[in-house]
């Protein structure tokens, strides 16, 4: 069980480095507070390694990859949403954090759906149906939780030194372009379809934080010429 446990707790740890779990949990870190962020996703690892478990030491099934990238691609999408008019409804960027009601419950469902079928969990499948079940459950969570906590360290740096109304943009940005890449490519197997739509998404995005950084600067040169008079 030990040597079941050590060996899942290094492959998920270092398959979540840089794995897009990772960088949904970082966006998250950019608008909740640390503890809210990390309890979440650690209900969601607890979970999703529980399903990996049962699947692959007791069922010893696969998971069906497409339907799950379409619903978890569709809930993305909605997360982009719904960060993107949090961000523009809120009361502005010196404001305190506030948790939404249902901000711990958009944590564990989108670090669960994004786990699902994702290479971690068919990891924690592959090594349950040869290792001990408890061992690789619990390490496999440890090591999602360890690595995942990076992420939310770097966001919470982020949050303390960019403005808020940014983190909401950027969180947004990142669910869209989560939400995208699993429809056009794990879905509809359109590698370089979803690779464009991303690569305009984004210069649109910078298009737009140019424009409005060029306005905020005329509005305040108009603003010194004002009090100059």
């Amino acid at each position: 069980m030990l040597a079941a446990m050590l060996i899942s707790l290094g492959v998920v740890f270092l398959a979540e480095l840089g794995d897009k779990s990772q960088l949904i949990t970082m966006s998250y870190a950019l608008r909740h507070r640390w503890w809210l962020v990390l309890s979440g996703v650690g209900i969601a690892a607890f979970a999703v390694h529980g399903i990996s478990v049962t699947v692959g030491h007791f069922l010893g099934l696969t998971l069906p990859a497409r339907p799950i990238a379409a619903v978890a691609g569709v809930a993305f999408l909605g997360f982009a949403a719904w960060t993107w008019r949090e961000g523009n409804t809120g009361a502005g960027g010196d404001a305190p954090v506030r948790e939404p009601r249902f901000a711990l419950f958009a944590v564990v469902s989108s670090v669960l759906l994004a786990e699902l079928g994702d290479k971690t969990m068919l990891a924690t499948v592959a090594l349950a149906s040869d290792h001990s079940w408890l061992g690789v459950w619990l390490g496999a969570t440890i090591g999602m939780v360890l690595a995942d906590a990076v992420a939310i360290a770097v966001g919470v740096v982020l949050h303390r030194r960019l403005p808020e109304n940014l983190l909401h943009s950027a969180a947004a940005l990142l669910f869209l372009a989560f939400g995208l890449w699993m429809l056009l490519d794990e879905v509809l197997g359109q590698r370089a379809v979803a690779v464009a739509s991303i690569v305009v998404v984004l210069l649109l995005a910078l298009g737009a934080a140019l424009r409005q950084a060029t306005l905020r600067r005329s509005g305040q040169a108009a603003g010194d010429d004002s009090a100059a008079r």
